[in-house]
């Protein structure tokens, strides 16, 4: 990990609340937040048609700690929107192979064709911070990555695609609130693992190497956008209203929908000859 003084000097200026008190602003009302929402996802409708007439590429890097709020914002793109379209990308541990192949060959895998927008739910930044931290890859092969990063993105951006990366920035208090709050609810347990609880003792570590990530990735042909997650439903608004103002789509002319007239030719009793069959219990 890259931990030397030069290193710690530049990465002062990408410092964020992250290590200070959660946000304690009052909760967006649910009924504003659900009429903001709503708006900006009749916005996303128009971004994927306009994606598919116009064969964009476009890629979105979600990163950030552990309980930061990352699926809770994919989840809020991609709800009202086509699955063939907006693609979401959360890709397992390697397995023995994929350890021997080139680093990032398992995410060129998923890159965007013509008319897609693929959202990865982390990405290959997990070689900037979680690798790193827990001992998962050599500190060569982190060096390596943080010079090489640039280079591999400008080959994506040059080849035509838009890539948006973005950081999930949340409070030490808030994401130990979280964690406590996936403890006690089952609906939740599932979401909780021993990497997320090894994020909270190795917190600087964590801190060290994101501000380390900043320093070597934050380009200008694909900044980082750091979206402050105390606070989920203003997170979720800035953010899908950041991505949009970072597109220049357009409205895309569309048919006229008619419905048919049903065809009457082979009319019959249809719903009659489904008595005999079984059917789920009427429980509700």
């Amino acid at each position: 990990m890259v931990k030397d003084k030069e290193q710690r000097k530049k990465s002062k200026k990408y410092a964020t609340d992250e290590t200070g008190a959660a946000d304690h602003r009052p909760k967006m009302p649910r009924k504003e937040y659900e009429n903001e929402l709503e708006k900006l996802q009749i916005e996303l409708v128009k971004l994927q048609a306009w994606v598919k007439h116009t064969g964009s590429r476009i890629v979105l890097v979600f990163e950030g700690r552990d309980a930061a709020g990352k699926g809770g914002i994919i989840k809020r793109i991609t709800e009202r929107v086509s699955p063939r379209v907006f693609r979401v990308v959360a890709l397992p541990a390697p397995n023995d192979r994929e350890k021997s192949q080139l680093y990032v060959q398992r995410y060129i895998a998923h890159m965007p064709a013509a008319g897609e927008i693929i959202l990865f739910d982390r990405s290959w930044y997990n070689r900037a911070g979680v690798e790193p931290v827990l001992g998962f890859c050599t500190q060569r092969q982190h060096e390596e990555f943080l010079r090489s990063c640039d280079r591999f993105e400008n080959g994506l951006v040059n080849d035509g695609i838009k890539l948006i990366k973005y950081w999930m920035s949340v409070s030490a208090d808030e994401q130990l609130r979280r964690f406590r709050a996936r403890i006690e609810d089952p609906l939740r347990q599932w979401k909780l693992s021993p990497t997320d609880l090894e994020s909270v003792r190795r917190w600087y570590d964590y801190s060290i190497a994101r501000d380390a990530m900043f320093v070597s990735t934050d380009t200008d042909f694909a900044p980082w956008y750091i979206v402050k997650s105390d606070d989920k439903r203003r997170a979720r608004l800035n953010c899908i209203r950041h991505l949009l103002s970072c597109i220049p789509y357009e409205d895309v002319p569309s048919e006229t929908v008619k419905i048919p007239d049903r065809d009457t030719t082979q009319k019959y009793d249809d719903v009659a000859a489904l008595e005999s069959r079984r059917f789920v219990p009427d429980h509700y």
